[in-house]
């Protein structure tokens, strides 16, 4: 169980996207906390909210969304706490914070690289931004060089040449691995890896998930891993994060989760998880339904007109998130009574 104070704190986060239609909460109360070292998985199906909470983290969720109501609570180097949702996304401070001490590993590095610049010259000029605005002087030539032994670092091979390449000269591995080299060129605090190895083999995989564990246990670096592979979360976090309609459904310890999930929702999730000693040829259980259009939002707890479990109350009431376990919370009403006002 973690001792040091959080590195992050995200109490009751609200995003919402403003449309001609009505307007979409992708982001609904959202709350979980993440300490110095720790690596965090948010699991949920596809558009249930994890790409875009962390985007409200980084103050890069673009129009018409908005930061609604909440709190991002984030703790830098210094010891100091500031509240990242009142920052002017585009000003000094949190220009300052994104990769320093915040750095984002996007879900495919193809659109994050620029197509006309080498690889090395953009993580060299980030390395030179960052630390101009720490008032240091950082020479090319050293940039270079760091750059050179952080694709060492990563395992890529021939660093020396690969850092002339451009994006499109290298392989998917490749270039996921170049862009894990650029979310640590600063040495951040805080690492989000958003789905990084949803376009890759399965094999270059392993290779990612390998290295993001040797690099956590090398530089400390506490991790937020997006993903919808319940598989990766069970091999890489220590607390997972459930969400559904941009709601958090359950969060907890990943044994805890896994082995004695307390919300329908988690239980139908690792249902549909193929496993060895399923019979073959047999369907793989699904949930029933499918996920409610955003402008068509159900009423009480989001979850309810899917879930097997529902009881009368649950279509009215929205239940609150409350602990049921040590480090372990649903938003249930198989657990508890308290709804939300």
């Amino acid at each position: 169980m973690p001792t040091d104070p959080p590195l992050l704190q995200v109490k009751d986060l609200r995003v919402t996207f403003g449309m001609d239609e009505g307007t979409i909460r992708a982001v609904d109360g959202t709350s979980f906390d993440v300490h110095p070292g720790e690596v965090v998985g948010i699991v949920g199906e596809s558009g249930c909210g994890k790409s875009v909470t962390m985007k409200a983290i980084l103050q890069l969720v673009e129009r018409p969304g908005r930061l609604a109501s909440g709190e991002i609570l984030f703790r830098d180097r210094q010891g100091t706490q500031t509240d990242l949702a009142k920052l002017d996304p585009r000003g000094p401070q949190m220009r300052a914070l994104r990769g320093a001490e915040i750095a984002l590993i996007p879900q495919e590095p193809m659109a994050a690289f620029s197509p006309v610049h080498t690889v090395g010259a953009q993580i060299i000029e980030a390395i030179q931004l960052h630390a101009t605005q720490e008032g240091r002087r950082v020479s090319k030539a050293e940039a270079r060089e760091t750059v050179i032994g952080l694709f060492r670092d990563v395992g890529i091979s021939m660093p020396e040449q690969r850092v002339d390449a451009y994006s499109w000269q290298l392989s998917g591995g490749l270039r996921q691995r170049a862009m894990i080299a650029m979310a640590l060129s600063c040495k951040p605090r805080l690492l989000i890896a958003d789905e990084p190895t949803t376009a890759i083999d399965v094999t270059t995989q392993a290779q990612v998930l390998a290295l993001l564990r040797d690099l956590r246990a090398k530089y400390n670096t506490a991790i937020i891993f997006i993903t919808h592979d319940l598989g990766v979360i069970a091999q890489m976090t220590s607390y997972v994060v459930v969400m559904y309609l941009g709601r958090v459904m359950e969060q907890g310890p990943v044994d805890q989760i896994f082995h004695a999930p307390a919300h329908p929702y988690t239980r139908a999730l690792l249902r549909s998880i193929p496993t060895i000693h399923g019979e073959t040829r047999t369907p793989l259980p699904v949930i029933s339904g499918s996920l409610p259009h955003p402008f068509n939002r159900p009423t009480g707890c989001p979850f309810h007109p899917r879930c097997p479990e529902a009881m009368p109350g649950c279509a009215t009431a929205t239940p609150k998130l409350l602990p049921v376990a040590e480090r372990q919370s649903a938003a249930c009403f198989l657990h508890h009574q308290e709804a939300e006002p």
